[in-house]
């Protein structure tokens, strides 16, 4: 491609050559390095690696519990942002602020809170478990107590996707749905969801795609139970403890490939976000 003799970065081909040599240095080398890893092994090995009846029922956990959570994110996060954009109250401020919290606070920190919470005696688990136990359920150290854990920390990627979406939706389209008779309930799904669909789309995936790869809030709320509540990162780290580095890549590998799906996915929804937006306007 030729480049533009007047370019809007003054010296754009020492810029460009920085930015593809810091990429390579930080990004490129070290996941190739892990496809490297991986591939030491025969594809027997490789296939046994990730493969392993203890590695796929933390596949399992892992993708269930971050598909639950962001569902749940989906739509509490919506009801988030409405209040955020929606209502003026004491407070407001506030409450804009510590919806990034999970975004500041250490992983591990946000870990020991959730247990403080949601163990058997703590604040809210002591009081909560015993109406559970009849039915069979546990709020820490069970599947429910890691998709809390990933409610927490993927919570702020759907009402930050959302929340400027809604800030720029008129209300005078509304307005004018509602004095043509449209109920608000017809005017939510008929006027408002659309417009904010793929917004929400792409919230849903960014919290999915953070909830995979989560480990610090995780580790401590799961219990850690083999074939049970033990996540995909937590079977890396084991693995890497056994210094069974082949077989850590291998699943690391395997994780790493979904990863990118997943951007890809991301990158589309936004390209079609802006389309979208662009063609209303």
């Amino acid at each position: 491609m030729k480049l533009k003799d007047r370019s809007i970065l003054p010296g754009f081909r020492w810029t460009l050559a920085f930015t593809l040599f810091y990429l390579s240095l930080i990004v490129l080398i070290p996941l190739s390095a892990t496809f490297l890893k991986s591939m030491t092994g025969t594809w027997a090995h490789f296939w046994d690696a990730i493969s392993n009846a203890r590695v796929v029922a933390s596949f399992k956990i892992s993708f269930i519990c971050s598909f639950a959570a962001a569902i749940i994110n989906l739509i509490f996060g919506l009801l988030v942002a409405w209040v955020l954009v929606r209502y003026k109250f004491p407070g407001r401020a506030i409450a804009d602020a510590i919806i990034d919290l999970p975004f500041a606070l250490p992983t591990a920190v946000a870990g020991i809170a959730l247990v403080t919470l949601y163990a058997p005696k703590g604040l809210i688990g002591s009081r909560l478990q015993p109406l559970l136990t009849p039915l069979g359920w546990k709020l820490a150290y069970s599947p429910i107590g890691i998709t809390l854990a990933l409610v927490f920390i993927g919570l702020p990627f759907v009402v930050r996707t959302v929340q400027p979406v809604l800030q720029d939706l008129d209300l005078e389209v509304e307005e004018a749905a509602s004095s043509l008779g449209a109920t608000r309930w017809q005017t939510f799904w008929r006027v408002i969801i659309p417009s904010l669909t793929p917004a929400l789309l792409t919230g849903f995936a960014l919290s999915f795609a953070r909830s995979l790869g989560e480990y610090g809030s995780v580790v401590f709320i799961s219990g850690n139970m083999p074939m049970k509540t033990e996540i995909v990162p937590l079977i890396i780290i084991t693995k890497l403890e056994e210094y069974d580095y082949t077989g850590a890549t291998a699943i690391a590998v395997v994780m790493l490939l979904i990863s990118f799906v997943l951007l890809l996915l991301i990158n589309y929804l936004q390209a079609w976000s802006g389309r979208h937006l662009s063609a209303k306007n």
